[in-house]
């Protein structure tokens, strides 16, 4: 007789994270990565201690949600500001077992909108501490339908 697990995705999440005294706790350093044509940056940039140059250093603390993130990178990026703009996080870590790096899918915020990922941790998805993130921005008129269904065709 076969054993079949009924947790969820959903419940692994919603693990209870500690709370960070923001007043306490000191911040940590938090590289991203950004590109805005859409697409991350592919794995191999980040090889041989080398790192893509679109580079912001910012520092947060584990409890930042990916809507607070979102909001960092728009004062930075006036052009991301638009009503819209969706932006895909990704985390980006190195391979233990081998000197490559890989990039984990973390979630999507529409900037002007409220959306599921919003008040996603970088704690909840096990970001490390060493690990980069990577934001592929999407200007609004140039976003894929959302529906998977539609086909350009």
């Amino acid at each position: 007789m076969a054993l079949e697990s009924r947790i969820t995705q959903e419940e692994i999440k919603r693990e209870p994270e500690k709370p960070i005294d923001r007043e306490k706790t000191c911040p940590l350093l938090l590289r991203v990565f950004t590109t805005n044509c859409g697409r991350h940056h592919r794995p191999d940039e980040f090889a041989r201690g080398n790192v893509p140059s679109s580079e912001l250093q910012i520092y947060t603390w584990m409890d930042a949600t990916l809507k607070e993130l979102t909001s960092l990178v728009k004062e930075v990026y006036p052009e991301a500001r638009k009503k819209g703009t969706h932006f895909h996080f990704s985390i980006v870590y190195p391979d233990l077992r081998g000197k490559v790096y890989r990039l984990r899918d973390l979630g999507n915020t529409i900037s002007g909108r409220k959306g599921t990922d919003d008040s996603m941790t970088l704690q909840s998805q096990r970001f490390q501490i060493g690990d980069y993130l990577d934001i592929a921005i999407t200007p609004p008129n140039r976003v894929p339908p959302l529906n998977p269904r539609m086909r350009p065709f």
